[in-house]
């Protein structure tokens, strides 16, 4: 977990634009202040992970990421593989990991926990349950950056 005070950087790789715009508008509701980059498939996410540069619409401003929303079924290289050189490389072993996909597969879940994932979320179908899923990642940022929902708001 980060301490410093900068905004917290979220990497999420999901090759779904509509799944990226709903991300998009949950943080933008939660987590004003966090600095959202995107990855489209493993390949480019490994790549960002190791300082390569940007292979599609990346920032070159986007640090290394203070969290890592990750799906799993992504073409080039999907989720697993990438999961599995994540923790076997020392550099980035310790980076909050969370599993955002569509899969409930048992199986998968098992799987990526084994691996190391921190949480394994399957992703909701109410856009107020992904409000809440983004407000529950602020444990992994360690900023009051991420907002708690608002009364007003939960319909």
């Amino acid at each position: 977990m980060k301490t410093d005070t900068r905004n917290p950087v979220i990497l999420i790789a999901d090759d779904d634009p509509d799944d990226q715009l709903l991300i998009q508008e949950a943080f933008a509701e939660r987590c004003a202040n966090c600095q959202l980059c995107f990855v489209a498939n493993g390949v480019e996410l490994m790549g960002y992970l190791r300082g390569a540069a940007p292979e599609s619409e990346l920032s070159t401003d986007c640090p290394l990421p203070d969290l890592l929303l990750l799906d799993l079924n992504m073409p080039l290289k999907d989720g697993r593989q990438a999961l599995l050189e994540i923790r076997a490389d020392p550099a980035l072993r310790e980076l909050p990991t969370i599993v955002l996909t569509t899969s409930g597969n048992d199986e998968d879940k098992a799987f990526c926990l084994a691996q190391g994932a921190n949480d394994y979320i399957v992703k909701p179908s109410r856009y107020t349950e992904l409000l809440t899923i983004v407000t529950s990642l602020k444990i992994y940022c360690n900023t009051s950056a991420m907002q708690q929902p608002d009364s007003d708001n939960n319909a």
